[in-house]
């Protein structure tokens, strides 16, 4: 069973807006060495046991494609400390870095910036946020062992378990988005019955 509220809580959120430009700021400690966690991002083999597959040229320079999902180019990579890529256009710049944490643990930082955000203001960030919290989810249970061998993150992405987890998310992405004071109310509103019906069908607000 997934301890829904540890991990929601685990993670630290920001929402924030800069002209039209509106960025997701996520933060989660692991167990795990720098260099460790690094690979266990960025290793196709190892991606595919708790993200998805992944295909392309990993390189700068090169392109990525997940399978089902988005795509990019990758713009910079300093392993075992940070890259960065487009992610499903030009106006969408994803960036992770790895922090050494206290002990052997890793303080990962994703940032995610749209400059054309699927809705006015921070509610953009409705469309990506509880995305990003499903995958660090998979990633924390994989560095703990806690996914088995045979584990296949896209049958558990539609369990009901995960479901729950997603509409949980999304709730704490609204109160996020809200005390940033980014976007109105009633965008807002609109932005959750949005990202509640991709995440979450069944829920309602």
């Amino acid at each position: 069973m997934i301890d829904i509220l540890e991990h929601l809580n685990a993670v630290q959120r920001e929402v924030s807006r800069t002209g039209e430009t509106v960025t997701v700021l996520m933060r989660r400690s692991y167990q795990a060495e720098p260099a460790e966690l690094w690979d266990a991002l960025t290793d196709p083999e190892r991606m595919r046991r708790w993200f998805m597959p992944v295909t392309g040229e990993l390189r700068v320079g090169g392109t990525f494609q997940l399978q089902g999902n988005a795509g990019g180019e990758i713009l910079e990579c300093e392993p075992p400390r940070r890259f960065k890529v487009t992610f499903g256009g030009p106006n969408s710049l994803l960036e992770l870095r790895l922090l050494p944490g206290a002990g052997s643990s890793t303080e990962l930082e994703l940032e995610h910036s749209m400059s054309e955000a699927p809705a006015p203001g921070g509610a953009g960030a409705l469309w990506v946020g509880p995305g990003w919290d499903g995958g660090l989810l998979g990633l924390a249970l994989y560095v703990t062992g806690e996914l088995p061998a045979d584990a296949d993150p896209v049958q558990m992405a539609n369990s009901p378990e995960v479901i729950s987890y997603n509409e949980q998310s999304v709730r704490v992405w609204i109160e996020a988005v809200r005390s940033s004071g980014t976007t109105s109310e009633a965008d807002l509103t609109e932005g959750a019955k949005t990202s509640l019906a991709q995440f979450a069908p069944d829920a309602t607000l």
